[in-house]
Formats: C-alpha cells, sequence, structure tokens
C-alpha cells in the first residue's frame, strides 16, 4: 500500500477488497502487507547505488551490507510471493515518491532483472508471477480524453512486466471528482473480477 491516506484512502480500501477476493480464490494463500506509508522505504542515496554493484568479494558490514538491508528483504519477499497487488493512487498524474522508493528498491540487476544485449530492454527475472494494479484518481482515466495521460498505471505496468512480472488486471476507483467517492468505490467494486491466474 503507498497512498499517504491510511484512513480515508479510496485506494486502500479498494485494495483490500481486491485482496479479500483473490482469498476467496486461494482461501490457503498468505498474506504479506507492505504499507509505504507507515513502514518507510528509504530513498535511493549515492551509498545505495555503490552497493548495488559492488561485487560480493569486496562488500563490507560497515560500507555496504546497511544500505542493502531492506532491499535485500524486500527482494527476497517479492520472490515468495506468487500473486502482488499494487496499489497506486494516481498523485499528480504519477505515483506516490513512497511507491517509486520500493521500486527503486527492488529493481536490482542480477537478482530482479539483467541485461542480456538481445534488445534495448533487460530481461526481467522475476518468473511466474502475477499482479494486480489497484489505482484511485479524481478524473476519469481508463478512457476518453484523459487516457492518455495515465502515467501512473502505465508506469507501473512497464515496471512489473520488465521485472518479469505479468500484469493481470488494473481496477479504478476513477472518477471521484465526478460522481463522490463513495460512488466511485461502488463502482470500482462492482468490476473486481478474479480470475485464477495460477
Amino acid at each position: 500500500m503507498s497512498s499517504p491516506k491510511t484512513k480515508t484512502s479510496a485506494s486502500r480500501k479498494l485494495g483490500k477488497i481486491v485482496i479479500e477476493k483473490i482469498k476467496e480464490v486461494h482461501p490457503d494463500s498468505t498474506v504479506t502487507e507492505y504499507d509505504l506509508a507507515k513502514n518507510k522505504i528509504t530513498h535511493l542515496k549515492e551509498e545505495h547505488i555503490e552497493a548495488f554493484f559492488a561485487p560480493l568479494e569486496i562488500q563490507t558490514e560497515v560500507v555496504h551490507r546497511h544500505y542493502l538491508e531492506s532491499s535485500d528483504q524486500a527482494v527476497q519477499d517479492l520472490l515468495k510471493a506468487d500473486i502482488i497487488v499494487i496499489e497506486a493512487p494516481m498523485y499528480n498524474w504519477n505515483i506516490p515518491s513512497t511507491l517509486k522508493a520500493y521500486f527503486d528498491q527492488i529493481a536490482r540487476a542480477k537478482l530482479t532483472f539483467q541485461y542480456t544485449g538481445e534488445g534495448l530492454l533487460p530481461k526481467g527475472l522475476l518468473k511466474d508471477k502475477k499482479a494486480y494494479i489497484v489505482t484511485s484518481s479524481g478524473g476519469i482515466y481508463s478512457e476518453g480524453e484523459l487516457k492518455p495521460y495515465d502515467f501512473a498505471t502505465n508506469y507501473v505496468s512497464f515496471f512489473l512486466n520488465l521485472l518479469g512480472i505479468e500484469v493481470v488486471n488494473v481496477f479504478r476507483v476513477e472518477g471521484q471528482a465526478i460522481v463522490g467517492p463513495e460512488n466511485a468505490l461502488v463502482n470500482a467494486i462492482k468490476n473486481i473480477v478474479i480470475n485464477d491466474p495460477l
């Protein structure tokens, strides 16, 4: 979850319902929650980048391991997941900076992606994983005049695909400024369909 609003967030509410629907399809599933509003993911610093690319044989506890700890844990949790629900509300036409910070921590060369020399884009290393994107917005971005400006879900989809994760569906609480937050949420809930993606 990435919305900075912890109580009134429409995307959080929809995200929880999506997870409930997934658990109905997979009743034995275990949920690991990343709440980026409560558990801060560090934005990248120069030390993080140096640690990411330092060969294992020269890494030191003081210089590198401290900066790899949260990134390594996030990657390990991601590797264990079969289905990922990304709650990505639209803020100023993009995702919250906390979610971008999380993405920066899990985008690790040779761990989650690698350059192969085949084509311009790297190859994703996270296979057999499915994702649902949950978003919210004041306007309507799934169709019509604003569709070209949906930088939030387009970016999240591109990023996940780049890591090898297949995006199954996008669920939207959209048009809140037009029909009101409650009506937008009701409309969004009606459109939730969870096909068994595994």
